[in-house]
């Protein structure tokens, strides 16, 4: 889930640490992977899962559903902010509160379901609220493999993201341009400052779709640019490749935004 907010300085997003090995990286936004009470009933507002499954380009129409689920559920648990209302003229407001924080712990180590908790407070999904991304796989040569499916949305009124409690390290809102303009140096990883960000550059931190999806940000002028950019239907999966005895990731998702592949060694 990519979060994000205009801000004087560009467009801003939330990122995270994840401890760990993690498919999405050591720095990434939030996420994670879906669970099976996202096929729990739940309110709906907004387009419907079969809409959604056209918007994704798939005919499975009971995964999207999960993945709609999954990434508004995730973007709770790591945030606390909640796209959910009563109706769709509004969205739930003040989520940042110890109560919130007692569901969110709560969700978070699967001692509620997430549709409990919207279901007692009168809440229902704002699936209008989510904007598709993009759909990454990873390589072929990884032993483990991920089919990831990237949303994005603005922070509703009357919320804020902050750390789950007890389990966050480190999270804040960064600036894509600043991120991009200093990919070379390990600012970044210096601030988080744990044993496996120290020292790192960008490019060591975040997969390669986190890297690019950073770059069009750095590029787009403000949320409503980026988010009303037309997308269309693609799978992107980095490829290994062998360029004067150099190993590199070769990514296609670049092509039409550079004129040449996205290479990361």
């Amino acid at each position: 889930m990519v979060l994000l907010r205009d801000a004087p300085g560009g467009l801003e997003t939330w990122m995270g640490y994840r401890p760990g090995t993690s498919p999405l990286g050591v720095v990434s936004f939030p996420g994670g992977s879906l669970e099976s009470s996202d096929d729990d009933p739940v309110g709906w507002l907004g387009p419907s899962p079969q809409q959604w499954a056209e918007a994704l380009g798939t005919t499975d129409v009971g995964l999207t559903r999960r993945h709609v689920v999954g990434a508004i559920r995730e973007l709770f648990e790591e945030t606390g902010v909640l796209l959910a209302g009563p109706d769709l003229s509004s969205t739930v407001e003040a989520t940042s509160t110890p109560e919130w924080m007692k569901a969110r712990v709560a969700v978070a180590n699967q001692d509620k379901s997430f549709t409990d908790v919207l279901a007692k407070r009168g809440l229902s999904l704002r699936t209008d609220l989510l904007k598709p991304l993009v759909n990454w796989l990873s390589p072929d040569f990884a032993h483990f493999r991920f089919n990831t499916r990237y949303f994005a949305a603005t922070v509703p009124v009357g919320q804020s993201p902050s750390l789950l409690e007890s389990k966050g390290i480190w999270g804040r809102w960064v600036r894509a341009f600043e991120l991009v303009a200093e990919r070379d140096t390990t600012a970044l990883g210096d601030e988080i400052g744990q044993e496996n960000t120290v020292g790192l550059t960008l490019g060591q931190l975040v997969v390669p779709g986190t890297e690019i999806m950073l770059e069009k940000m750095a590029a787009a002028q403000g949320c409503i640019a980026y988010l009303s950019y037309k997308r269309k239907h693609h799978v992107y999966q980095p490829r290994l490749v062998e360029e004067n005895g150099v190993l590199m990731l070769e990514v296609e998702a670049a092509r039409a935004v550079a004129g040449e592949p996205q290479r990361e060694r």
